[in-house]
C-alpha cells in the first residue's frame, strides 16, 4: 500500500458552497460518512437545503449501499469537523491567500497521508501547496458544475505532489463513479474550462459583432455540435469527420479551411456594452422562467443522457 492508499470511509469537506454542498451530496450518495465546515453564518442550513435538493436525483441515479443524509455533520470549528478523515476536498474562495491558509489550517487538523484535494477552478496547485504541511499529498481534484451529477475530474499535480498522491487521487476518484483525467502539467484554467473559455470568447465575439443572437447562438451549440461533444470529444469527433481516412483525411482535406477560422478568430473584451448585450440576450430567452425551474429541467435531462450513456456501448 502507497502512503496515500488508505482505505477512506469518512470525507471531509471544506466550504460548503454551491460546489462543496454538491460534493458533500454525492459523496453522501456514495455511501461515505461527511462532516463539513465554513464559517459563513447560518453556512449549515444552507449546506443542508442544498445536500436535500441534490437527492431526489442522486436517488434516481441510484444510492450505494449505505447512503444516507443522516451521515452528514458540520462543525464550524474546522480541526473539530476534519477529525478522523480520510480525503478533504477543499471548496473555499478562489484566491491564493485564502487557499494558502486553508491548506495550512486543513494538513494541521488531519494525518499527513490523508489526501487534500482542491475543487480550484484556476489556480495552479504550486501556488498554494507549500503553505501544507506535507504538500506533497496536495492536488487538484476539480469537478464540473454540479458535481454531484457530472462525472469529471481533472486531477492535477504541483511541483511537490507525489506521484503516488495522484494514482491514489485517480484511483479514488474513478473508484467512486467519477470520470477522472489526468492532466500532466499545471495551466491556468487546467484543460476544459480552457476550452470552455475559447469557445465562449467567440461567442461574446459573434454577439458583439451583431453577427447572431443569444438565443440562436445557444441553439446553434445545444442543437448542434453539443449534441456529438456529449457522447464524443473533439478528437475522435473529427476523426469520424473524416471518414474511412480517419483524422488524417480531415486534416489534410480541411486542415486550409480550419486554420484560415483560427486567425480571423476575434478579439473581445468584457465591456459593460458586451456585458449588456448578454444579459439582455439571456432575460429575453428566459422570458419570466426562473433559474431554478431552468436547473430541474437541464438536471431531469442530464440525468437521463446519463442513464442512456450507461446502458449503452462504452464510448471512449
Amino acid at each position: 500500500m502507497t502512503p496515500y492508499g488508505r482505505s477512506i470511509r469518512k470525507i471531509g469537506i471544506v466550504g460548503c458552497g454551491v460546489i462543496g454542498a454538491s460534493w458533500a451530496a454525492y459523496y453522501l450518495s456514495r455511501g461515505f460518512d461527511v462532516t463539513a465546515t465554513d464559517p459563513a453564518p447560518g453556512a449549515q442550513a444552507k449546506l443542508r437545503d442544498l445536500v436535500e435538493q441534490a437527492w431526489p436525483p442522486l436517488t434516481r441515479i441510484g444510492l450505494a449501499e449505505g447512503a444516507a443524509l443522516t451521515r452528514l455533520s458540520f462543525d464550524d470549528d474546522l480541526a473539530a469537523a476534519l477529525a478522523g478523515v480520510d480525503f478533504v476536498q477543499e471548496n473555499g474562495p478562489e484566491r491564493v491567500d485564502v487557499k494558502r491558509d486553508l491548506l495550512a489550517r486543513i494538513s494541521a487538523a488531519i494525518d499527513q497521508d490523508v489526501l487534500i484535494a482542491t475543487s480550484s477552478s484556476g489556480i495552479v496547485i504550486s501556488q498554494i501547496q507549500s503553505a501544507a504541511i506535507n504538500p506533497a499529498r496536495v492536488i487538484l481534484g476539480h469537478p464540473f458544475n454540479p458535481p454531484h451529477l457530472i462525472p469529471l475530474v481533472e486531477v492535477v499535480a504541483g511541483q511537490d505532489t507525489a506521484p503516488e498522491a495522484v494514482a491514489a487521487a485517480l484511483d479514488f476518484y474513478e473508484r467512486i463513479g467519477k470520470k477522472p483525467i489526468h492532466i500532466r502539467r499545471e495551466m491556468k484554467g487546467h484543460v476544459a474550462n480552457r476550452l470552455q473559455a475559447a469557445l465562449w470568447r467567440e461567442a461574446f465575439y459573434l454577439l458583439d459583432q451583431g453577427v447572431i443572437s443569444v438565443a440562436d447562438l445557444d441553439t446553434a451549440i445545444a442543437h448542434g455540435p453539443g449534441l456529438r461533444w456529449a457522447l464524443l470529444g473533439p478528437f475522435l469527433n473529427l476523426h469520424l469527420s473524416g471518414g474511412d481516412g480517419g483524422i488524417g483525411h480531415l486534416i489534410d482535406h480541411l486542415g486550409p479551411p480550419i486554420e484560415s477560422w483560427w486567425q480571423d478568430l476575434g478579439q473581445i473584451a468584457l465591456t459593460p456594452q458586451v456585458r449588456a448585450k448578454a444579459v439582455a440576450g439571456v432575460e429575453a430567452v428566459l422570458s419570466g422562467r426562473s433559474l431554478a425551474a431552468l436547473t430541474e429541467a437541464r438536471d431531469e435531462v442530464l440525468i437521463d443522457l446519463l442513464t442512456l450513456k450507461a446502458a449503452q456501448r462504452p464510448l471512449p
